[in-house]
C-alpha cells in the first residue's frame, strides 16, 4: 500500500505562497470556505457498503417471489446493468424492491468486498457515512448529474440519444422527458437555459470550477454544464470547467482550489459498471489526500458521492416525493474537518442536497427546485470540534502510478 502525504506535481512552497481562488472571498454561515463535491458512478449503498458497522445494509434481497443471497461481484467486473427510467421502474416494482433481475440480470444482487473499495471504507469509518442519501432522480446520469447542479433537469429523465450530452449535439438530437407509469416521452434537445448553481454563484462573486472530461473523451457525458445554455455558449465555459478532472491535483498542489467545485472522472476511474477497471477508490483518494496535504483542509467539506444507483440491487424503499423520483440510494461520505467523526448518518439526503448546503452555507437563495426542501446534511457536521490535521488514506498506487494509468488508458 502507498500511504500519500503529498504530491509531487508542484513544489511543497506553492501551496502556501499562492493566493487560494477565491479564498475567504466571501462570508459564510460556517467555517466552510470551500465545497468540493466529487460524483462518481453507478453504484448503490448495499452494493458498495455491504456489512459496513452500524449501516442499514443486507445480505439478502428479493427476486421476485425467491429470497436472494447478495454475492460478492470484483469492482472491475465487465458487465453493466441497465438503468433507464424503465429500468428503475422494473427494479422498483411500486416499492416491493424485488425486480432487479429483469433482463436477465440476476448479479444485480451483489456487492463489492471491502477490501477493494477500501479507500472508501477508511474515510466512511474516520469521518461520516450517509446510509440515507437517495438519487434525486429515477433515471441514469444525465437527469443525475443536472439535479446535482440545477436541482432539477428540465423533466429529461434519459440520457441523451446522441455523442454530445449537451447545447453542442447534433442537430435532430434529443433526450426524453418523463412519463406516467415508467415510460419515456418523445424528446427535446439536450440544451436548457433554466438556472443553476452558477447563476448563484456568479452573482455572489463566488468562484467555482466544474472539473470533467473533454467533450471527446469517453465520460465526456459526465460534464453537466454542457447542457446549460448560458455556460456552455459563454466565456464561463473555458475559465470555469476544466478538462482533464486529474488537473485538480495540480491546481489544489499550486494553491488553486475554487470556494465551490466539482470533480466528475472520466469512465476509466469512475466505479461505473463495464469499465473493467478499479482505480475509482484511488483516483478519490487522491483528490481527498491532495485536499487533507493543502492549507485547504481546516476549511473545506468533501462530498463524495454517486449519481445514480446502475442497475445494482438495494433493499430501502424510496419516498416517492415526485413524478421524479427519489430514486435509489447511493452511498455518501462526508469529508472535513468539521464532519462528526465515526458517524453514520441516517438522515434523508439526495442529490439536490449537495445543492441545498452550497446555498444554506453561503447565503444564497435557493433556485425553487428540489434543492428548496432537500435537506443540508446538517446532522453530519460538528462546527464546535478544533480541526485536526488530515490523515492519508492508503492507496494501492502512488498518485504519480495512478495518473500514468488513466492517461494510458489502461484497464486492470
Amino acid at each position: 500500500m502507498v500511504l500519500a502525504t503529498g504530491l509531487l506535481l508542484a513544489g511543497c512552497g506553492a501551496a502556501s505562497r499562492n493566493k487560494a481562488a477565491g479564498q475567504a472571498a466571501s462570508a459564510t454561515s460556517t467555517p466552510i470556505q470551500h465545497v468540493v463535491i466529487i460524483m462518481q458512478e453507478n453504484r448503490t449503498f448495499d452494493n458498495l457498503f455491504h456489512g459496513f458497522p452500524g449501516a442499514d445494509s443486507v445480505s439478502t434481497g428479493m427476486n421476485g417471489s425467491t429470497q436472494v443471497t447478495l454475492a460478492p461481484i470484483n469492482l472491475n467486473d465487465p458487465r453493466d446493468l441497465g438503468h433507464t427510467h424503465p429500468d428503475w421502474w422494473q427494479d422498483w416494482d411500486n416499492g416491493k424492491m424485488d425486480g432487479f433481475a429483469h433482463a436477465n440480470q440476476s448479479y444485480a444482487y451483489s456487492y463489492v468486498p471491502s477490501s477493494q473499495v477500501q479507500p472508501y471504507w477508511t474515510l466512511a469509518q474516520e469521518y461520516t457515512l450517509g446510509d440515507r442519501m437517495f438519487q434525486s432522480n429515477t433515471g441514469p446520469t444525465f437527469p443525475a448529474h443536472q439535479y446535482m447542479i440545477a436541482g432539477q433537469s428540465g423533466g429529461a429523465d434519459e440520457d441523451p440519444d446522441s455523442p454530445q450530452w449537451g447545447c453542442d449535439a447534433p442537430p435532430g438530437s434529443t433526450v426524453a422527458l418523463i412519463g406516467p407509469n415508467g415510460v419515456d416521452l418523445p424528446g427535446v434537445f439536450p440544451c436548457f437555459s433554466y438556472k443553476t448553481a452558477a447563476t448563484l454563484l456568479d452573482a455572489a462573486h463566488i468562484s467555482w470550477r466544474y472539473y470533467a472530461p473533454q467533450d471527446t473523451t469517453t465520460g465526456s457525458m459526465y460534464s453537466a454544464f454542457e447542457a446549460i445554455h448560458q455556460v456552455f455558449n459563454s466565456s464561463e465555459w473555458a475559465k470555469n470547467v476544466i478538462s482533464p478532472p486529474t488537473q485538480v491535483l495540480t491546481d489544489v498542489a499550486n494553491g488553486q482550489l475554487a470556494q465551490v467545485t466539482w470533480i466528475c472522472p472520466e469512465s476509466s476511474y469512475s466505479d461505473h459498471p463495464g469499465t473493467a477497471t478499479s482505480t475509482g477508490p484511488d483516483w478519490v483518494a487522491s483528490v481527498v489526500n491532495a485536499i487533507g496535504a493543502s492549507p485547504f483542509w481546516n476549511s473545506t467539506a468533501i462530498f463524495i458521492t454517486w449519481d445514480d444507483w446502475g442497475g445494482w440491487y438495494d433493499h430501502v424503499v424510496p419516498q416517492q416525493i415526485d413524478n421524479m423520483g427519489l430514486g435509489f440510494r447511493v452511498p455518501l461520505i462526508v469529508v472535513s474537518p468539521y464532519a462528526k467523526h465515526g458517524y453514520v448518518s441516517h438522515q434523508v439526503h439526495e442529490t439536490a442536497s449537495l445543492l441545498a448546503f452550497v446555498e444554506q452555507n453561503f447565503g444564497l437563495p435557493n433556485l425553487g427546485q428540489r434543492d428548496a426542501t432537500a435537506d443540508a446534511f446538517s446532522d453530519c457536521f460538528d462546527y464546535t470540534q478544533k480541526p485536526a490535521p488530515y490523515k492519508p488514506v492508503a492507496t494501492s498506487i502512488s498518485v504519480r502510478q495512478l495518473l500514468s494509468k488513466i492517461r494510458g488508458g489502461e484497464g486492470d
